[in-house]
C-alpha cells in the first residue's frame, strides 16, 4: 500500500532518493482507477523508489505548493526536487518508465 503523506511528513519522505507522489481525491473517478496501480507500484518499487499519495482535499496546502490544479497529478521527486510530472490516469508501465529514468 502506498503511504498517505501529510504536510507534517511530506518533506522528510521525499528528501532523499526517488519518490513518486500521487495527488488525488477520494471522489475523483480517474484517481480511483489509479489507486490499485499506485499500490502495486509501492510494492514493485520497494528499495528503488518511495511511492506515496496525498489527498488534496485534506492537504490543500501541499497541493497548492506543488501547483496541482487537476487530479490525479503524479509528481516524481529526486532528492527533494520535482523532476517529472504527469496529469490524468496513467498506465503502470508509464509510471515505471518515469521512475526507472531517475533510478538508473
Amino acid at each position: 500500500m502506498a503511504i498517505e503523506l501529510s504536510k507534517g511528513d511530506f518533506a522528510k519522505k521525499i528528501e532523499k532518493g526517488v519518490a513518486l507522489v500521487d495527488f488525488y481525491a477520494p471522489w475523483c473517478g480517474p484517481c480511483k482507477m489509479m489507486l490499485p496501480i499506485i499500490d502495486e507500484l509501492s510494492h514493485d518499487m520497494k528499495g528503488k523508489a518511495g511511492v506515496y499519495k496525498v489527498n488534496v482535499d485534506t492537504e490543500s496546502e501541499l497541493a497548492s505548493a506543488h501547483q496541482v490544479f487537476s487530479i490525479p497529478t503524479i509528481i516524481l521527486f529526486k532528492d527533494g526536487k520535482a523532476v517529472d510530472q504527469t496529469t490524468g490516469a496513467q498506465s503502470k508501465e508509464n509510471l515505471i518508465k518515469m521512475i526507472e529514468k531517475q533510478v538508473s
